[in-house]
């Protein structure tokens, strides 16, 4: 890519990772000077035994703290706003995010309100008088129990408005969690399903933002590894749950595709976004279908890019000009997903054919699709939607 005009970096999230971590975050809190945290997860997580090795690991230290589980799926902007009211009620100091990405997006969005004041729609990025995220932000510990999101160190938030039916963003350095803590144990419980949807997801980020036409080499570079590693454990961690190795990879391969698409992301997520918000399909899902569809339509403008996602899937490209391996990196891609169980159209997946317009609409308003590669019309992402409910590529 050309060097022009002015870049910025950043990377200044502490990760604690390995087998056994959790152990680590009392101390982290008493770092941090958070005497009583404000655990935020799913109310279908609260009853696992990783949930409950969390809490025995505060309980064993003396922590006190307060649980809030109203977090939908897809998370809502009442989820957050009920749960910044708690937070105050309870008299917490510091946030504690425990699960996948909507817990995480939760309570990230949870400590802007708790420490700002407001509500969801007053920090919606996309609108011109967006009110600023200048804190003070509570102190924010994030716990991922999926390998897919990368939450746990962005910068970003996606909230659903209830009265819009679209997702708003809400962005800023201060919404950075101080530490993530990345225990593979963690994860081995994660179902099959779910496991290749967030692992898609992580995988969906790391292409996107590699593709993105913004200038930042360490985040290509970082994309790269990222695509090499979900691409040698994700179907392992499907395949053979208990696997250390392979949950730990899919982490810090979640982890590092959310680091790369600081650069942004593309049209898949503006078409997952929107079928989230329409049809509630989970987000990793929505990706995985439509991953190979939109880098098709992307292939002849990131054919440079998609050769080298080729050679991760271990294509001798040097034997073929970019454009051949771009499409047998697409074709890779939709070989994996039918390994592990992914639908393969969004008809499959439980999409109806009545609503794709509207979700084109929608997903015309998400930013995401700004920073694909190849520009995209309104009437673009509706024909995408279409060959993706056919799983047409």
């Amino acid at each position: 890519m050309k060097i022009e005009g002015i870049s910025r970096f950043s990377f200044p999230t502490n990760v604690v990772f390995g087998p056994g971590a959790i152990k680590e975050l009392p101390g982290i809190l008493g770092e941090l000077g958070v005497e009583k945290p404000f655990i935020v997860t799913d109310p279908g997580f609260k009853g696992t035994d990783s949930f409950k090795s969390i809490v025995s690991v505060l309980e064993a230290s003396g922590v006190s703290y307060s649980v809030y589980t109203d977090v939908n799926p897809n998370p809502h902007d009442t989820d957050v706003e009920k749960g910044a009211g708690e937070y105050r009620k309870d008299g917490c100091d510091g946030v504690v995010a425990v699960g996948g990405g909507s817990p995480m997006d939760a309570a990230k969005a949870l400590a802007v309100l708790a420490g700002q004041g407001g509500v969801v729609a007053d920090y919606d990025a996309q609108k011109s008088d967006v009110r600023p995220i200048s804190g003070p932000v509570p102190p924010i510990v994030t716990v991922p129990t999926t390998s897919g999101t990368g939450s746990e160190v962005g910068k970003c938030s996606v909230i659903t408005s209830t009265s819009q039916g679209r997702k708003i963003f809400m962005c800023s350095p201060h919404m950075m969690a101080t530490y993530a803590v990345l225990d593979p144990q963690l994860v081995v419980t994660l179902p099959a399903h779910l496991t290749a949807f967030t692992g898609m997801d992580a995988l969906t980020h790391n292409i996107e933002s590699l593709t993105a036409p913004i200038f930042h080499p360490m985040c290509d570079a970082i994309a790269v590894k990222g695509i090499e590693l979900a691409v040698e454990y994700l179907e392992e961690a499907v395949k053979n749950p208990s696997s250390i190795q392979a949950r730990g990879y899919m982490m810090i391969s979640a982890m590092m595709g959310a680091v790369a698409f600081q650069k942004d992301l593309g049209t898949a997520h503006s078409m997952s976004h929107a079928l989230s918000a329409v049809f509630g399909l989970q987000h990793g899902l929505a990706n995985a279908v439509c991953l190979p569809v939109v880098m098709n339509y992307n292939k002849e403008v990131s054919k440079k890019e998609y050769a080298l996602v080729a050679r991760a899937f271990g294509i001798d490209i040097f034997k073929m000009d970019e454009l051949e391996a771009a499409e047998k990196a697409i074709a890779e891609v939709a070989a994996l997903n039918k390994r592990i169980g992914i639908p393969s159209s969004l008809k499959e997946a439980g999409v109806t054919e009545d609503k794709l317009r509207e979700v084109a609409d929608k997903a015309y308003l998400d930013p995401c699709h700004m920073t694909n590669s190849r520009p995209c019309t309104k009437e673009d992402l509706y024909d995408l939607l279409v060959q993706a409910y056919k799983g047409e590529y």
